[in-house]
């Protein structure tokens, strides 16, 4: 299974919600709403889910093998890297008035 895509679909600069993400597979599957969320020991991300009753959360979708996990993980962050980059330079370009 190779990672084909990887969408940065949306950033927020404020917030412990870095970034909504997501993640095609081959070019046959996708995977929405995975999040970047900046935790105490850093960003990490966190799989789509859903609340199930008292504030419990279930994942909807998730690897089974932590090698997976870290491939999608790293494959994630490069992007978002490329996305903060290009946004620091658009900033740096822009016309003040």
């Amino acid at each position: 299974m190779n990672i084909t895509d990887v969408r940065i679909r949306k950033v927020n600069d404020e917030g412990k919600m870095k970034a909504v993400v997501s993640i095609t597979f081959d070019d046959e599957f996708v995977v929405h709403d995975i999040k970047i969320i900046e935790g105490q020991n850093g960003l990490f991300i966190a799989m789509p889910s859903r609340k199930m009753g008292e504030g419990d959360f279930r994942d909807i979708a998730h690897p089974l093998v932590s090698e997976t996990r870290n491939k999608i993980r790293d494959a994630i962050f490069a992007e978002y890297e490329k996305v903060l980059a290009q946004k620091s330079v658009d900033a740096d370009n822009a016309i003040v008035d």
